[in-house]
């Protein structure tokens, strides 16, 4: 067989074994990660990630993958001659798009997801916060309109997908008893979950190296945060703008029972791979 990557197989042998305690460590594990962002637009970042989480899989560890789609959802409200508009890193989503929102994460992107999961040898089911009440949600505010706070989450239809072996795909929608459809921060959702779930880690992937002492320069990489260094840091405006409730998140779902959490950058090839079965840390890990 070719070696495509030109290296020997002595070496390529090493690295299998020098991933086996990471893999004992992980196996039977839950891993939430988080996806979303420009990565997402970008066929051979997709194929990658949809790789390394077939991967994981296959060798014993649950991954659970909750989706975003930011961009793809300003686009299509584009489209229709709506303009993105941003408060808090969050997006203020009326009547008109939530239902964009709803039909391009829990239709479009969550199943071009579980699609490309099956073409790659994977077994995965697409589902949303609606899906068996999955998310229950309430208004967050009437700033953002139908932006939805999470007040509950119902991890049966998740742990029925893992235990039959499949991969959920999950798209951050949620709903209220009365009928209503909320947009829910990815992160947030992610973060949710993971605590509900007590993964043993959470991974958010984002468009920077992960959080950045100076947004402008990425060899200011910070790669630990603590809990009690994050206001000052927002203070400083090193967490600003969409970095702020992501931050947020990681410490909550810290809070709530999970062991490690990561910010990794979704634009680098087979991450997930190297933060969970290398000694390389590649992102921010929040503690």
């Amino acid at each position: 067989m070719e070696n495509k990557l030109n290296i020997p197989i002595e070496k390529r042998a090493e690295i299998l074994i020098e991933a086996l305690p990471y893999i004992q460590d992980y196996y039977n594990k839950i891993v939430v990660i988080k996806y979303g962002g420009n990565a997402m637009l970008n066929d051979e970042l997709k194929q990658a990630v949809m790789g390394d989480i077939l991967l994981l899989s296959l060798i014993g560890i649950k991954v659970v993958l909750v989706h975003g789609g930011g961009p793809e959802i300003s686009e299509m409200l584009a489209k229709v001659g709506t303009k993105a508009e941003f408060i808090d890193g969050l997006r203020v989503t009326d009547k008109e798009s939530v239902d964009i929102v709803q039909m391009v994460l829990a239709g479009k992107i969550n199943k071009n997801l579980v699609n490309l999961i099956h073409t790659m040898g994977g077994k995965a089911i697409g589902l949303c916060g609606i899906d068996g009440h999955m998310i229950d949600a309430t208004q967050l505010d009437e700033v953002h309109g139908f932006v939805g706070e999470i007040s509950d989450i119902d991890p049966t239809p998740i742990l029925d997908v893992l235990d039959k072996g499949y991969i959920p795909v999950i798209a951050t929608v949620g709903c209220d008893n009365n009928g209503n459809v909320y947009n829910i921060n990815a992160d947030t959702a992610a973060a949710k979950i993971a605590g509900v779930l007590k993964a043993e880690s959470l991974i958010s992937m984002t468009d920077i190296r992960g959080l950045l002492r100076d947004k402008d320069d990425e060899s200011t990489l910070i790669p630990v945060v603590k809990a009690s260094e994050v206001p000052e840091l927002v203070a400083d405006g090193v967490i600003s703008g969409g970095m702020i409730p992501k931050i947020d998140c990681c410490i909550e779902s810290i809070r709530q029972g999970v062991n490690k959490v990561f910010i990794l950058d979704g634009r680098v090839p087979h991450a997930i791979l190297i933060e969970i079965l290398t000694d390389e840390g590649i992102g921010t890990m929040v503690v």
